[in-house]
């Protein structure tokens, strides 16, 4: 079983999230999505509550298209934690240039830690590749309207929390 492992703070999870999640799934056989709990950034969602908004949309996912995804909220490192999930292969997503330059370092560390691990990057669907959480809180805190970059249910959650 080829078991696949994306990682991510998912504060919140966004539409672009979704597409590469979608498309990971074609890659193997069980997905898990590792939600950081990462103190460091000062998520505006709880740990509770970004699992949950990622376990409601890959159920979603999972009822249209099958497959098996499992959520699992991580605090160690990336590369111990796909080791403690079974992955071979690590599934981070990339929108521009910029994200490049920072993966590229994150697979020599985790290559270094353990080469049995392969990082394979997916390139976000065109029409997603301006989505970036830190946009969308901004967007919401702001008062616009967040629906072209989350899915309905994390659009509630973003006005209940910024009333």
């Amino acid at each position: 079983m080829r078991i696949g492992f994306y990682p991510g703070t998912f504060d919140p999870i966004t539409l672009g999230h979704i597409d590469i999640i979608q498309r990971a799934m074609a890659l193997v056989d069980r997905l898990v999505i590792g939600v950081a709990i990462n103190r460091d950034k000062g998520p505006l969602f709880d740990l509770e509550t970004r699992v949950a908004m990622v376990r409601a949309e890959c159920d979603a996912i999972v009822a249209r298209t099958g497959g098996e995804i499992l959520v699992h909220p991580f605090e160690n490192l990336l590369i111990d934690c796909a080791r403690d999930v079974g992955a071979s292969v690590i599934v981070r997503g990339l929108r521009a240039v910029a994200d490049f330059e920072y993966e590229f370092q994150m697979v020599g560390m985790n290559r270094a830690l353990d080469s049995t691990v392969e990082t394979v990057f997916l390139m976000a669907d065109a029409r997603r590749q301006a989505i970036a959480s830190k946009l969308v809180k901004e967007i919401a805190r702001l008062g616009g309207d967040v629906s072209k970059f989350v899915t309905p249910a994390v659009s509630r959650a973003l006005v209940d929390k910024f009333g």
